[in-house]
């Protein structure tokens, strides 16, 4: 099918604005490009209880924004992770998803802002995201939170870094965790897949933007390190069940399927969906599209069994 009316509609305005493509864009400048499509998702959604804070972290504190509404607890916890190619977004970039998911799912919501590229490169961001779950485990009570009742989730980098810390988590044999959310992931950072050249032009993520993130992020790092691209991990087996979204018109759909069949191949329980005529972010596209609330809907459905 095509492109979804609506977001063709985003499409052809972007493409008529003649905006510099994001690898001809500063960093500084590909960051506050970031911070006005957030405002595609819509006002926020009120939340109970919203806080700011800190945790340690292998290179100082860490922040974090704590989401969580009113209720009998413990509540379960979803730690999450903001996308942006590890160059871009922030606690601000993250906070309507962060805020839906809290709403949607009655758990606490731990969205972490953690450190990105070229600043500081891999392996920063997967080290604060490891250290941000192995804090919210042991300190859960401290944020109304159940430390048995865990899950990881992020989209695109975030979906990356989720699907890391939960590889890490197998192999380390904790955090438990209930569930990860991989929403259209990066999950091959080698960007061989067919769907990045058939995508790759004109639908908002772009071959070329892929490029300059993995330059950003890894520089001559090797990409098949599991740590970075979890595709390539040897034995799959033992992490947590996931659920992953993809789109059809985005150049990492081919690897989030690929993905999918791995984990399927290792015996992890794994739902996997493709949404038809979507691009990469849609599911933060609340004011665009109705398919993107359809998608936080679902996902948040999915989390709270896990969470049951």
């Amino acid at each position: 099918m095509p492109v979804d009316p609506s977001i063709q509609v985003l499409l052809d305005s972007l493409a008529a604005s003649d905006a510099p493509e994001l690898s001809d864009q500063s960093v500084e400048e590909a960051r506050a490009m970031m911070a006005l499509l957030t405002l595609v998702d819509g006002e926020p959604e009120p939340v109970d209880d919203v806080t700011t804070r800190t945790l340690p972290g292998p290179a100082g504190d860490i922040p974090v924004r704590v989401y969580r509404n009113h209720g009998d607890g413990p509540l379960p916890v979803l730690v999450w992770y903001h996308g942006g190619g590890w160059v871009i977004g922030d606690l601000e970039s993250g906070d309507p998803t962060a805020r839906k998911l809290a709403n949607r799912t009655g758990a606490v919501v731990v969205s972490v802002d953690y450190r990105l590229a070229p600043e500081h490169p891999y392996p920063a961001a997967v080290d604060d995201c490891w250290a941000a779950l192995e804090w919210v485990a042991a300190h859960a009570g401290e944020i109304g939170g159940d430390p048995a009742r865990l899950a990881v989730g992020g989209d695109s980098a975030g979906g990356n870094l989720s699907a890391v810390v939960a590889l890490l988590a197998a192999q380390a044999g904790g955090p438990a965790l209930r569930h990860q959310l991989l929403v259209y992931p990066v999950v091959d950072l080698t960007l061989s897949h067919p769907s990045i050249e058939s995508n790759g032009e004109g639908h908002l993520l772009t071959k070329k933007a892929m490029e300059w993130f993995v330059d950003h992020y890894l520089g001559d790092t090797d990409p098949k390190d599991p740590r970075i691209s979890p595709l390539y991990a040897d034995d799959l087996s033992g992490v947590a069940p996931a659920t992953i979204y993809t789109a059809e018109f985005d150049p990492l759909r081919d690897e989030g399927a690929a993905y999918a069949e791995r984990l399927a191949d290792a015996r992890v329980e794994c739902e996997h969906r493709c949404f038809d005529g979507m691009i990469h972010g849609f599911f933060g596209m609340g004011t665009i599209t109705p398919v993107a609330l359809e998608a936080v809907d679902a996902a948040s459905a999915r989390l709270r069994s896990s969470f049951s």
